[in-house]
């Protein structure tokens, strides 16, 4: 039996990361994300006949894989909804910020009708047979694996290979796997990035503002802090949560963060700047605390560190733009050395690579050969025993 792949979204472009898979006209979609600065149909999947699918797989809650649940409620789908209880209390806030107003209210978060897994577990979904694993991105963030007898098709969704904070499992072998190609052919590692961070942290070691995903960056942010540092409070909780999570962290980690985060002062909006460092969510100044605070800290000349990407036309991005913010990215996604890695521990397979523009993946094919870099959202693909050929 053959599997068909539809490229729903993140295919030769950065946001909505969506992918469906079918076999024998029973259709399963891992992700449902939106793309931040985009518009109308550009901002959702591009996936046609939304009541047929038979479920949905949230690898995590971050906005370009969970944003368009809203959106998919309104289109008519009424299937499973399978995720993480990590992911599952955390997507509520993202689709508050990032989903349409409307459709938010009139198809609120199910929470009644989502299913739990654990990273690890083995899920048996519309007749195919998918494995999942922790993905090193976020607490509760998984890789999906799924497979009928003849053929098995990866799905990495967001990882992290060398993360200093949360564990990735193993890729399995595969016919096909779909890298997280995010940063293309970058080769500087995540240690380099996070010792780059650190410096700049130091030297700014009077106050500054780093905006950081709720989830994730965060944590990889805290343990890279060289000192006293402060959050904004509402923060706290997430944080404290994320790190009780201890089997989604590496060795050691958890008490280091928890001594961490104990230290951390709590910054509360309407006091002034804090004399330190301020974590505050997003990460993009488009939603949370950021989204005020990143003003007020240009209004104030108080430096502003950004670690993570930058949609056009969010806010982050515009300061950065006139100058008037730094930029070190903090990997929170492959760099070239863990996608190669990746690949061969896949088996060498046919490779996709999602959420990176076109010129990236041709340069990251200099190292992946078998990188196919001319897929697009739109496109659907068969693969039977290994074969990855064009669909009709």
């Amino acid at each position: 039996m053959t599997l068909s792949i539809e490229l729903a979204g993140g295919f030769g472009e950065k946001g909505r990361t969506s992918v469906v898979i079918d076999r024998n006209g029973r259709r399963v979609m891992l992700d449902a994300g939106i793309k931040v600065g985009a518009s109308g149909n550009e901002y959702y999947p591009q996936v046609g006949a939304v009541a047929d699918l038979e479920a949905v797989l949230i690898s995590h809650a971050h906005e370009d894989h969970v944003g368009a649940l809203n959106w998919l409620l309104s289109k008519g789908f009424s299937g499973r909804i399978l995720m993480t209880a990590e992911t599952r209390d955390e997507a509520p806030a993202t689709l508050e910020a990032y989903a349409d107003p409307a459709l938010f209210r009139a198809f609120p978060f199910p929470a009644d009708r989502i299913e739990l897994f654990r990273p690890g577990d083995r899920l048996d979904v519309a007749g195919l047979r998918v494995s999942t694993g922790r993905s090193g991105h976020v607490v509760g963030g998984v890789w999906f694996a799924v497979e009928d007898d003849e053929s098995r098709v990866v799905y990495c969704a967001d990882v992290v290979p060398d993360s200093a904070v949360f564990v990735m499992n193993p890729i399995p072998a595969c016919d096909l796997v779909m890298l997280d190609a995010s940063y293309g052919a970058d080769p500087v590692s995540g240690t380099d990035r996070a010792k780059q961070i650190a410096v700049w942290i130091e030297a700014h070691s009077r106050g500054c503002l780093l905006p950081t995903p709720l989830s994730g960056r965060s944590l990889e942010l805290v343990a890279a802090m060289p000192g006293r540092f402060a959050i904004h409070a509402s923060m706290r909780p997430s944080l404290q949560a994320q790190i009780e999570a201890g089997s989604a962290l590496k060795s050691g980690m958890g008490e280091i963060l928890r001594q961490r985060l104990a230290q951390a002062l709590d910054w509360t909006d309407g006091q002034p700047l804090p004399g330190c460092p301020l974590l505050a969510d997003d990460g993009m100044g488009r939603a949370g605390p950021s989204s005020r605070l990143i003003s007020l800290a240009d209004a104030a000349n108080y430096p502003i560190l950004l670690s993570g990407h930058l949609p056009a036309g969010t806010p982050g991005e515009v300061l950065h733009a006139k100058g008037r913010a730094d930029w070190i990215r903090m990997p929170t996604h492959p760099t070239v050395s863990g996608n190669v890695a990746i690949w061969e521990q896949a088996g060498r397979p046919a490779v996709l690579g999602h959420s990176c523009g076109a010129g990236e993946l041709s340069r990251l094919a200099a190292y992946i050969p078998a990188l196919q870099v001319d897929r697009r959202t739109g496109d659907r693909l068969a693969i039977r025993n290994g074969d990855i050929r064009c669909a009709s």
